[in-house]
C-alpha cells in the first residue's frame, strides 16, 4: 500500500465513524468523508490542470480540513508544500493568503476568501480510484522531499512501535502541521478516532481527555511529562512521530 491508501485502510470498516473531531470548530470528519474528499479532490485538481510532481502550497491549520488537503495533492500525483509563502502550481488554504508572498494559478481556499475559489469545487465531478504508487509527495521547505514508499514504510514502523489500536481515542495536542498530520495519518491507518485539541494546558487537556474517554495522548514534551502517572491514558512525545524521518 502506498501512504495515502495506507491512511484510507480503515475506511471500509469504519465508515461514517469519527477519523478526526477538532474541538476548537466542532467539525467532524468520518472516515467515509476523508475517502470521498480525497479521492473526489484529487480528480479536481487534476481537472484543474494539476500533474505528477507539481507542487501545491497547503496552508491549513491543524484540524479535520489539513489531512484532506495533504492527501487530495498527493492523491492527484502532486507535492503538498506545508507553508504559506512560494511558488507553486496551486495553493490551499483555510481562509484567506498573501498574494505578495504566494504565486499560484490558482488558490482554493475551504472558507470564503477574496481572490480564491472555493475547495468544495474540486468535489464536483468523478474521483481518482488509484493514486501514484511511488514519487515525492510532500515537503516541509522545498528542499527535503519524503516520498510515498519512505512515508508508508515509516508510518508501519510507528504503527508497531507505538501500538494504536482500532477503539483509542487519540488526543492530538501537538505543536506545529506536520507532527499533527503523522498522529492522524497513525490513528486513521488503526481506525482509531483523533481529538485535535489546540495548545491546550494541562488541566484542559486531562478535562478534554475525561470528556472524550481518551486512552491515548500525544502532546510536547513539557505537557507529556505532566501527563505522565494516568493509569489509563497512555502518553507520547510529539517528537516520536516524526524522529524516524529524522526530523
Amino acid at each position: 500500500m502506498t501512504w495515502t491508501e495506507l491512511v484510507m485502510a480503515s475506511a471500509p470498516t469504519k465508515g461514517d465513524q469519527p477519523a478526526v473531531s477538532d474541538v476548537r470548530t466542532g467539525e467532524v470528519l468520518s472516515y467515509s468523508a476523508f475517502v470521498r474528499r480525497v479521492t473526489r479532490a484529487a480528480a479536481g485538481l487534476r481537472r484543474q490542470g494539476l500533474r505528477q510532481g507539481d507542487h501545491v502550497i497547503v496552508d491549513v491549520p491543524l484540524g479535520a480540513s489539513l489531512p484532506v488537503a495533504v492527501h487530495c495533492v498527493a492523491w492527484a500525483g502532486g507535492i503538498a508544500v506545508l507553508g504559506s509563502a512560494g511558488r507553486a502550481r496551486m495553493m490551499i488554504t483555510q481562509r484567506s493568503y498573501d498574494p505578495a508572498a504566494v504565486k499560484a494559478d490558482q488558490v482554493f481556499s475551504f472558507r470564503p476568501a477574496p481572490g480564491t475559489r472555493p475547495f468544495g469545487e474540486l468535489l464536483a465531478n468523478g474521483s481518482v480510484e488509484f493514486g501514484p504508487l511511488a514519487g515525492p509527495a510532500i515537503t516541509l521547505d522545498g528542499l527535503r522531499m519524503f516520498d510515498h514508499i519512505e512515508l508508508a514504510g515509516d508510518l508501519r514502523r510507528l504503527a508497531a512501535r507505538l501500538v494504536v489500536a482500532k477503539d483509542d481515542v487519540v488526543i492530538s495536542a501537538v505543536s506545529e502541521p506536520f507532527r499533527g498530520l503523522r498522529v492522524m495519518d497513525l490513528a486513521m491507518m488503526s481506525g482509531a478516532h483523533v481529538v485535535v485539541a489546540h495548545g491546550p494546558s494541562l488541566v484542559g487537556c486531562r478535562v478534554l481527555a475525561k470528556e472524550r474517554r481518551a486512552t491515548m495522548v500525544v502532546a510536547p514534551y513539557d505537557l507529556a511529562r505532566r501527563l505522565l502517572g494516568d493509569p489509563i491514558l497512555r502518553v507520547v512525545d510529539e517528537r516520536a512521530v516524526v524522529s524516524s524521518l529524522g526530523l
